[in-house]
């Protein structure tokens, strides 16, 4: 769980570059679902392996979050379309 949450990520993270582009940011609207669902899957990632096994699902949250973060940032400044 803890791979697919960084992959995941990753992914979203990429995403995220491309939507903050100037007139591509209604990319964001998708971008937020699809981050949570990587969030979630490190959550879970986190509360089914041992302790010493949690880097990846960590740093899949982590860098989920913060995708999630940027894209609700970049909509309010954007005014959701632009």
């Amino acid at each position: 769980m803890g791979l697919i949450s960084l992959l995941w990520g990753i992914v979203a993270m990429i995403w995220m570059v491309l939507a903050l582009i100037p007139f591509i940011g209604i990319l964001n609207w998708p971008l937020i679902p699809f981050a949570a669902i990587g969030a979630i899957i490190g959550a879970i990632g986190i509360a089914i392996t041992r302790a010493e096994n949690r880097g990846r699902a960590k740093a899949g949250l982590v860098i989920n979050a913060i995708v999630i973060f940027v894209a609700i940032w970049r909509l309010g400044v954007g005014g959701g379309l632009i």
